[in-house]
């Protein structure tokens, strides 16, 4: 019993002493994107940035969304250290009303680490009504580019306050 118990906490501490987190090597300025009002069947993308923080080239293995309606793409080579790159979210925009997609950002030899795009979708007829002008935003804040007839908004909400990156918000030519 005594060496079965010994085991076991020799496994954890050496789980714990080889866990890595992503923190010590990649910095969002965004994880939360709020694309706003969109217009229904306009697929509109967000762009996350993400910044290799560590002394190693950063690697981006998947970035994958947790449903159909939103494609995720990413940089594909690596990121050299204080380099960023990027993550893109296309979001399909069928069903009118509120949203909220996550896509699991997955770094080699590294945990999935969430990010998240939300709005409101509306009918088409509803959103020429509910656009307003895009507003300016800060110096450091993040750069959200329009889609037409959306109505973006920069928040900066993260899933850790310290992790915070610029996000750009495109529009996805027809």
């Amino acid at each position: 019993m005594k060496k079965l118990l010994l085991s076991l906490t020799a496994f954890a501490l050496s789980t714990a002493l080889f866990a890595q987190s992503d923190s010590a090597v990649a910095r969002f300025n965004s994880t939360v994107i709020d694309l706003g009002k969109i217009k229904q069947d306009n697929p509109t993308m967000a762009t996350f940035e993400v910044t290799n923080i560590g002394k190693e080239p950063l690697i981006i293995e998947q970035a994958t969304p947790t449903c159909g309606c939103t494609i995720g793409d990413y940089t594909k080579e690596p990121i050299a250290p204080g380099k960023s790159g990027f993550i893109k979210a296309t979001y399909n925009a069928k069903n009118v009303g509120p949203f909220q997609k996550t896509l699991n950002v997955k770094f080699a030899g590294y945990d999935a680490r969430p990010i998240t795009i939300k709005g409101e979708v509306l009918k088409n007829e509803d959103a020429a009504a509910a656009t307003e002008p895009a507003k300016i935003a800060a110096p450091g804040a993040p750069v959200l580019q329009s889609t037409e007839g959306a109505t973006p908004k920069a928040t900066e909400e993260a899933t850790t306050p310290a992790k915070k990156t610029p996000a750009k918000k495109t529009k996805k030519n027809p």
